[in-house]
């Protein structure tokens, strides 16, 4: 009962919420983050995940953070999409790693460009007030990518061995 919550309600929480965040500032808080790893550590333990399991898991959270930070560093992504990414690898594990950065990867692709297309319409005065609109309206701004990274896990999580493990408890 206690997995079913936790990749049932609270990871598709935490992932909207780091969308969201991300959408409105451009930046994902660190809390969001350590919800996801502390609820992958209760995950883990009551699904009763073996430690051959767990062990590929890690691989996929370090190749997830390598990569991400690699992006980072080359000023592609911000900190918390890298960390975001990370994250979501470790629920994900090795298995569904690449496919989840696929489709994160699509996902982002077409939320840049349109994005870019949003950039360059007007917008009415009554929305000019709205300091994320505007900030996300901005040339100079970059690409709320946390938004790319939770749809990517929507899009793959209903489809891997930790949803069903989720479920079969």
């Amino acid at each position: 009962m206690i997995q079913e919550f936790l990749i049932l309600v609270l990871v598709p929480a935490v992932l909207i919420a780091a969308a969201g965040w991300d959408l409105a500032s451009f930046t994902i808080p660190n809390f969001l983050q350590c919800v996801l790893l502390a609820g992958f550590a209760l995950f883990a333990v009551f699904s009763g995940m073996s430690l051959g399991a767990l062990g590929w898991h890690a691989l996929a959270a370090t190749i997830g953070l390598a990569a991400g930070f690699t992006l980072f560093a080359l000023g592609l992504i911000g900190g918390g999409d890298a960390k975001l990414f990370a994250c979501v690898a470790l629920w994900l594990g090795f298995p569904d790693l690449f496919s989840y950065a696929m489709i994160a990867s699509i996902f982002g692709g077409v939320l840049t460009v349109t994005l870019l297309g949003f950039r360059h319409l007007p917008i009415p005065g009554f929305l000019q007030k709205q300091a994320w609109l505007m900030r996300l309206h901005d040339h100079k701004a970059g690409v709320p990518y946390g938004v790319a990274l939770a749809s990517g896990a929507f899009a793959v999580l209903p489809y891997t061995d930790v949803f069903r493990a989720g479920l079969a408890g």
